[in-house]
């Protein structure tokens, strides 16, 4: 994580979209199968320059681009590939991880020998480690979580319980960036994912996650009324 903190975007260039009906928040890993040939090209380019891709979200709701692309959510996540495999055939395995939030200002659509779109980006929101007005909330959070995750707790029963007991209980580690590391282990489902993407402000996103995870807990604690004990053979609280 903290080896991704020192990579830089370059705003100045186009960076490569990938569109997908997912979210990637920062400090996230995604793996990928690549074996579209316009995004086998994508990450034959990006290894031989920033390795850099924008995730962007597909949205149906949104008009198609002149091009005929499908609409994409206007903030996207650039993530930088940290691993990748070339299989013998052109396809890809790759790892990205989440860098930064982005908003899209220019789509640059597919043209000219690129086969995938590309698009003008800048910086989005407040990724500066601190909180705007205090770090009361995040104290609060903090405290909240490590609570509902100790044993005990409602969200204890998550095998990830642990692991991010370890990042809260690390007070070296930036609020924006516990907050997408929580944020992406356990905040389900597109929408609530996407919201904490495009909420600029550390402050609103650590109050989104505590709403959120409040919800994970009390539907844990409801279940738990319904005998987990009885639940068929390899079924699990996650």
């Amino acid at each position: 994580m903290d080896g991704a903190q020192s990579v830089r975007v370059n705003f100045g260039r186009p960076v490569a979209l990938f569109p997908l009906d997912a979210v990637l928040l920062p400090q996230q890993p995604m793996p990928l199968h690549i074996f579209e040939p316009r995004y086998r090209q994508m990450v034959d380019n990006e290894l031989d320059a920033a390795g850099q891709i924008a995730i962007a979200t597909l949205d149906p709701s949104l008009p198609r681009t002149e091009a005929g692309e499908p609409g994409i959510r206007p903030i996207v996540c650039v993530g930088q590939i940290v691993t990748h495999e070339r299989l013998p055939d052109g396809r890809f395995h790759i790892i990205l991880h989440g860098l930064c939030r982005a908003r899209v200002v220019k789509e640059i659509p597919a043209g000219g020998g690129t086969l995938y779109r590309r698009a003008v980006l800048e910086p989005f929101g407040n990724e500066s480690g601190e909180l705007e007005d205090n770090t009361g909330t995040m104290e609060r959070l903090r405290s909240w979580v490590d609570d509902a995750l100790d044993a005990g707790g409602a969200l204890s029963r998550l095998r990830i319980a642990e692991q991010v007991l370890e990042y809260v209980r690390n007070d070296a580690i930036p609020t924006p960036v516990l907050l997408d590391v929580v944020g992406f282990t356990m905040v389900m489902g597109r929408e609530n994912r996407y919201r904490m993407l495009s909420e600029p402000s550390p402050e609103a996103r650590t109050r989104m996650l505590a709403d959120e995870l409040r919800k994970l807990a009390s539907t844990i604690r409801a279940a738990e009324g319904q005998h987990p004990e009885d639940w068929p053979k390899g079924m699990s609280w996650n």
